[in-house]
């Protein structure tokens, strides 16, 4: 899928919005300047945030709950994490039974981490972003987005 700009994006965590729900898992892989965070706040912004979500780059873990989003949310960006034993710290395995996970930069935890997770890389051609989609069998019935 080609997203042309950060409109598109964002436009396309809204689609995302309408079909996740708590103990998913989904990671945006890609490099700076991709659209991870535009994906994320899109889909945010569909869940009921007002207003621009925060990168998440320096809190690491950026909590949403009830009644300011429809479901709890935890937007995670492993950006300045150096060693995967650092996750145990974060607790996100645990609250992901409860809340969607978003994750940034997924592998800084390592490819496998989240092997359930819908996994989305973003590749940038010219302008324009490209979405690769690894669509686990708990999305299936949720996938394709249009």
């Amino acid at each position: 899928m080609l997203l042309a700009d950060p409109t598109a994006s964002a436009a396309f965590g809204a689609l995302l919005a309408e079909r996740v729900q708590p103990g998913d898992v989904i990671t945006l892989a890609g490099p700076l300047g991709a659209g991870k965070t535009s994906i994320a706040r899109g889909l945010l912004g569909a869940l009921g945030l007002i207003g621009e979500a925060p990168s998440p780059s320096y809190a690491i873990v950026q909590p949403y709950a009830p009644p300011e989003l429809r479901l709890p949310v935890l937007h995670v960006d492993l950006y300045r994490i150096t060693d995967p034993a650092e996750l145990d710290e974060l607790g996100l395995d645990h609250a992901a039974d409860d809340a969607v996970l978003i994750i940034e930069w997924p592998e800084r935890a390592g490819w496998d981490h989240w092997p359930h997770a819908l996994s989305l890389e973003i590749a940038i051609v010219g302008d324009a972003r490209r979405l690769t989609a690894r669509v686990p069998k708990a999305w299936e019935a949720r996938w394709p987005i249009p």
